[in-house]
């Protein structure tokens, strides 16, 4: 995985002029058990391979609990926000996904990142537009990404 990177966007020129860069890496953050277990019970999916340790490593294919995918998927607001600035926006607004993909599972303890590729850019009105990032979720050490996802992200100067 490479190092941590930011870029600042402050026009929806900057961002057009961004797309087809190579992605943007996001600090990473260790999803540890005690967040699992939070987020399990904030979202009442308690589910034995998220919440139950000592059963997740005698019954889980992966030996251990892993990280709800929804979880995961939750973290990009931050993980984006340790790698991309809009300065001068006046409202960023998450606009939803277009795919969302749960490739391979994030164990417990996992540290993990997020990379950004800029893939479209579509002005929807002056100084308005709708960005639409390609987004890899990968835990260090996995062989595979955990999430691959297009987000669709309306930022307005």
């Amino acid at each position: 995985m490479a190092g941590h990177s930011s870029v600042s966007f402050d026009s929806v020129q900057a961002l057009t002029n961004f797309v087809g860069k190579p992605a943007i890496v996001s600090e990473s953050i260790v999803v540890d058990q005690e967040m699992i277990d939070r987020f399990g019970q904030v979202t009442r999916d308690t589910q034995w391979i998220h919440m139950d340790p000592a059963r997740a490593r005698t019954e889980s294919p992966y030996g251990q609990t892993i990280a709800h995918g929804f979880l995961v998927l939750s973290l990009l607001t931050c993980w984006q926000a340790s790698c991309v600035a809009f300065p001068g926006a006046v409202l960023v607004l998450n606009y939803g996904f277009d795919k969302v993909r749960f490739t391979a599972p994030v164990p417990s303890g996992a540290r993990v990142s997020a990379r950004f590729a800029l893939a479209d850019v579509k002005e929807t009105r002056p100084g308005e537009a709708r960005c639409s990032w390609n987004v890899t979720v990968e835990a260090e050490e996995a062989s595979r990404p955990s999430i691959h996802a297009e987000w669709q992200i309306m930022v307005r100067y």
